[in-house]
């Protein structure tokens, strides 16, 4: 198996677990905030399913987002979040960017991997790193998901 093919598949497991975790929240949880100002089960959802085009678009142009205002660049990205309100828009958004992601992949050379993306603010990312971004990023935020359901007291392991 290639890297790229491991990368896929990766991607491909960590949106389904991403998934299957966030289908265990209960209606009634979607917009339950731990703390005053903090995300909701839902908005953390959202934020992980839409940033798996986000991811495919930069591996597709090549290029990491520059902003020319970056706190005005974060206000679209978290109003684009805010937008999504049911639960099967995150999962419709999810499987739709991970689609994309390994479309991108697969436009990938193995040489592509050693390639580094300019941030344009002094800093750059390697498309190594990059192609593991979408698996790496919805782990991450399936930890917060069931980090919450602790909070209201879900003891449950949802591994099937």
């Amino acid at each position: 198996m290639t890297e790229i093919e491991a990368a896929k598949k990766r991607a491909v497991s960590a949106m389904e677990m991403f998934l299957r975790n966030f289908s265990k929240v209960p209606d009634e949880r979607l917009h339950w905030q731990a703390a005053p100002g903090a995300k909701s089960p839902l908005h953390i959802a959202a934020h992980t399913a839409l940033y798996a085009a986000r991811f495919a678009a930069m591996m597709e142009t090549r290029v990491l987002p520059q902003p020319d205002n970056l706190d005005e660049w974060l206000a679209a990205r978290e109003q684009e979040e805010r937008a999504v309100t049911f639960r099967g828009e995150v999962e419709a958004a999810f499987r739709a960017g991970t689609e994309r992601v390994l479309a991108a992949m697969d436009a990938l050379q193995p040489e592509d991997l050693n390639a580094m993306l300019d941030s344009g603010q002094g800093w750059s990312m390697p498309m190594r790193f990059l192609v593991d971004l979408p698996a790496t990023h919805a782990n991450l935020h399936c930890g917060q998901i069931d980090f919450l359901q602790t909070c209201w007291g879900d003891q449950q392991v949802y591994v099937g």
